[in-house]
């Protein structure tokens, strides 16, 4: 999947986008991490990558000293600057992973949904970039999907790297092949190991949550 399938697939999502977080059996989890990033990026400077429609966007504006939210789409961005309207925000169309200097900029990075979509051969070079151009000490927090067996969308296929890719049908009658990997808490921490201290991974019904600090 490259950077225009996959900007196509947000495109076409992006209206209906919301709806993954409606289901009724998520909504103690979401609390949960509604609650936990509050708390987290409280007085921070927050660099949010992949801000998709600012839904995790307006809970850190809830705290966070400043926010920086950054999406490649713009069909998203025209939906999170509808939703959050706060002088501490700033939203920016903006590549994730072709990020420019930032370091002493942000004291907080945060990704929701975005770690699924990195490439496993891409992951160690996209740790090092991040902590290149974010500077050390910079707190990470990543929340993203755990693979449930009788909710998650089937796995279409695997390649040689071991990514996995998920046949998504959209409101459009359009069919996207999806590169979405749900990893280990064991491949999580070895991935993370050399390049972020004071890993912790949680694990709630739906989701999982890394934080850490940048190298």
């Amino acid at each position: 999947m490259n950077h225009d399938t996959f900007a196509a697939y947000y495109a076409d999502i992006a209206a209906t986008y919301d709806s993954r977080y409606e289901a009724g059996e998520r909504q103690d989890d979401l609390d949960e991490l509604h609650e936990r990033i509050a708390d987290l990026f409280a007085n921070h400077k927050v660099l949010e990558l992949g801000c998709g429609t600012g839904y995790w966007t307006e809970t850190l504006a809830c705290s966070a000293e400043s926010v920086l939210a950054i999406d490649s789409s713009p069909e998203m961005l025209a939906l999170a600057r509808e939703r959050v309207d706060a002088a501490s925000v700033e939203f920016q169309q903006g590549d994730a992973f072709e990020l420019p200097d930032m370091a002493g900029c942000f004291t907080a990075c945060f990704a929701g949904f975005f770690w699924s979509h990195v490439r496993r051969e891409d992951q160690e070079k996209y740790l090092k970039q991040l902590r290149a151009k974010l500077g050390k000490d910079v707190l990470l927090v990543l929340i993203d999907d755990n693979f449930i067996e009788e909710d998650t969308p089937p796995i279409a296929r695997t390649d040689l790297e071991g990514n996995t890719f998920q046949i998504f049908a959209t409101p459009s009658g359009n069919r996207h092949e999806v590169l979405r990997n749900y990893p280990a808490d064991s491949s999580l921490r070895k991935r993370f190991a050399s390049h972020v201290r004071e890993v912790r991974i949680e694990r709630l019904d739906h989701y999982w949550m890394l934080t850490g600090r940048l190298k």
